[in-house]
C-alpha cells in the first residue's frame, strides 16, 4: 500500500470514528428519558431498583452526565487544526476534561462497577478499566505541566480509548441483540474486550511508529 493510500485510509478510519462517537454519545443522552425518573423496566435499570437509591444512584447519575461530556471533549481535543488555532481553549478543555475523568467519571465508574451484571469478571474488569482510565489521565495531565507533549498525546490518547469503551460496549451489546441467545460469558467478555482490545491495537501501532509526529507545543 503506497503512502498516500495509507493516508487516506486513516482519514477515512478517523471520521468513521468520529461519526460513530458522536451517534453513540447521542443515543446514550437520548436515553436518559429511561433514567429521568429510573425506570427499572428498560435494559439497564432492570434489576438494580433494590440497590438503586443511596450512594449507587449519585453514582449512577453522576456517571451518565460525565461520560458524554469527555466523549465530546476528547473529539475537540484530538483535532489538531482547533488545538493550533486555539491553544488556550485546547489547555482550558484538557484541564476540564481532566477534572471531570478523575474526579467524577472514574470514582463513579468504580463505584458501580460493584454491581455490574456480568458477574465478578466484568466488576474486575470495569474496577480495573476505572483505575487506569485515572492513571492515564494523571500521568497524561504531568506529562503536560512538564511540557513533554509527545508523552502527554500518548497517555490522553490512552485514556480516550479507555473512555471510549462505553461507546464499544454499546456497539457489542447491539451485536448481542441481534444475535438473539449469547452464552453467559458474552456479556462480562464484552466488558474487557471494549478497552482491551483497542489499547492492543494502539499499543501495536506507537511500536511499529515509533517516530510519529511529534505534538507541537500549545
Amino acid at each position: 500500500m503506497s503512502v498516500q493510500s495509507y493516508d487516506l485510509l486513516q482519514r477515512i478510519l478517523a471520521v468513521f470514528s468520529i461519526l460513530l462517537i458522536v451517534k453513540v454519545t447521542i443515543g446514550i443522552v437520548l436515553g436518559y428519558n429511561f433514567y429521568l425518573p429510573p425506570d427499572f423496566n428498560s435494559d439497564f435499570l432492570r434489576g438494580r431498583e433494590d440497590y438503586f437509591y443511596g450512594v449507587y444512584c449519585w453514582a449512577f447519575y453522576v456517571h451518565i452526565i460525565s461520560g458524554p461530556i469527555t466523549l465530546f471533549l476528547g473529539l475537540l481535543l484530538l483535532s489538531e487544526p482547533l488545538r493550533n488555532a486555539y491553544p488556550h481553549w485546547h489547555r482550558c478543555m484538557g484541564r476540564c476534561q481532566g477534572l471531570i475523568a478523575l474526579f467524577l467519571l472514574a470514582p463513579s465508574g468504580l463505584w458501580m462497577s460493584q454491581y455490574a451484571s456480568g458477574g465478578t469478571a466484568a466488576t474486575i474488569s470495569l474496577a480495573l478499566l476505572s483505575c487506569l482510565t485515572a492513571v492515564a489521565v494523571g500521568l497524561g495531565w504531568n506529562a503536560a505541566l512538564q511540557r513533554r507533549f509527545e508523552l502527554h498525546r500518548r497517555w490522553m490518547l490512552r485514556s480516550y480509548l479507555m473512555i471510549c469503551s462505553a461507546v464499544v460496549l454499546r456497539l457489542l451489546g447491539g451485536l448481542g441483540s441481534l444475535l438473539g441467545e449469547v452464552p453467559s460469558w458474552y456479556d462480562p467478555a464484552t466488558t474487557w474486550l471494549s478497552w482491551l482490545v483497542p489499547l492492543i491495537i494502539f499499543e501495536i501501532y506507537q511500536a511499529r511508529n515509533p517516530k510519529s509526529k511529534p505534538y507541537r507545543k500549545s
